[in-house]
């Protein structure tokens, strides 16, 4: 019985199915120039959403998922805003419940946005985590649930969630934080449901609101 043969085609066929996965992952991209100052993004569909600093004067998004295409990018432009929208194929269950199908979004759809600063953000959801990588501009975010991480907050910044966590690094700023059942931790010092803090050295303010979201932020 040749036992080293049947390890190096199992290792094979394991290595092939890795690849397999890895690859199928697609992206599509869209890249824009707008004078707009507000950007309203709808993540319905994603499980994942990534906003860079831009290093040009263009907006560019990238979207990977499964077999995706420029129309499932779909982007409206506006006197004043542009609204940034996806749509994801929606995958069917072969099995029937009361003769209806049950359908379910496809899973590992991504989106990195990098935008031009000073631009305000808008992101509304449901469950999806946000990262957002320092951006130099104002961030509101209106999810259900998630993992929000925020880097170091540049501008001023609203967040309200219904649960998840939040994570961000604070600079010279006012705060009003909220959050009624879950945590929240400023350095190492924990504090029950809200925290205020004045700053007047400084206009820019960051409130996040939460009912069962846990909230750890620290200074710079």
């Amino acid at each position: 019985m040749n036992t080293g043969k049947g390890v190096l085609l199992k290792t094979i066929f394991f290595f092939f199915l890795i690849s397999k996965v890895t690859f199928s992952q697609k992206k599509a991209i869209e890249k824009f120039t707008s004078d707009s100052k507000e950007i309203f993004i709808s993540t319905d569909g994603l499980d994942d959403l990534v906003i860079e600093n831009s290093a040009s004067e263009f907006i560019e998004v990238f979207l990977f998922a499964e077999n995706p295409n420029k129309q499932h990018i779909l982007i409206e432009q506006k006197i004043t805003k542009i609204d940034i929208k996806f749509r994801i194929p929606i995958l069917k269950n072969e099995e029937a419940v009361f003769r209806k199908y049950i359908t379910k979004r496809l899973k590992r759809a991504a989106v990195t946005i990098k935008i031009p600063k000073n631009k305000q953000v808008s992101v509304l959801g449901e469950h999806i985590n946000i990262t957002s990588k320092s951006y130099k501009g104002d961030l509101r975010i209106y999810i259900e649930k998630g993992i929000v991480k925020l880097d170091t907050i540049q501008q001023n910044a609203t967040l309200k969630m219904y649960g998840g966590t939040v994570f961000a690094t604070l600079k010279n700023t006012n705060l009003a934080i909220v959050s009624k059942v879950g945590k929240i931790k400023i350095d190492s010092v924990f504090y029950e449901k809200e925290y205020q803090e004045t700053e007047t050295r400084t206009a820019k303010k960051i409130a996040i609101t939460t009912i069962k979201g846990n909230i750890f932020l620290r200074r710079q």
